[in-house]
């Protein structure tokens, strides 16, 4: 039965090379395909209409990485940090970049938002940016409870 097993596994580890033309390539795609099952594809579209709901979701969703991939956030973050050219660098930056423009368009968006919060000085790009290091600092210290950010946009935005 082991040897079975062993001779299967190694089936499946051949097949997808043949399938991919390098290991990074491999490697890419499977982080991709992480970060998809993290991030995309919420139970409730109504997330993305109210900044702290947003919030919550996110946070609720990196607890949900941190347990089904330990390890992956701080392990693929620094990792790729380090090399510029890897596809899973690429790929990480792309679902960073999908998650900070998500934010914007949340916080253009949000009726809750008092009129007076955003102009030229303090725009939602600007706080953006705050929340999105926020959510990256929580990340790596593995800390997903989002009730200081959910502070913080309450007293600054509603």
């Amino acid at each position: 039965l082991h040897r079975l097993i062993r001779r299967q596994r190694q089936m499946c580890i051949r097949d997808s090379y043949n399938y991919y033309e390098s290991k990074a390539e491999l490697l890419g795609d499977t982080i991709e395909s992480i970060w998809r099952e993290i991030f995309f594809n919420p139970e409730d579209e109504q997330v993305f209409k109210d900044v702290a709901a947003c919030i919550s979701w996110i946070y609720k969703r990196l607890q949900y990485g941190n347990e089904q991939f330990p390890g992956f956030f701080s392990l693929h973050s620094f990792g790729f940090m380090k090399d510029e050219k890897t596809d899973g660098k690429k790929k990480m930056l792309q679902t960073w970049g999908h998650i900070l423009n998500g934010l914007c368009d949340i916080l253009k968006n949000d009726p809750k938002i008092r009129p007076d919060v955003f102009d030229e000085q303090f725009t939602e790009k600007q706080f953006a940016d705050i929340l999105f290091s926020l959510i990256l600092v929580s990340m790596i210290r593995q800390d997903y409870n989002p009730s200081s950010i959910l502070m913080l946009i309450n007293k600054t935005l509603y």
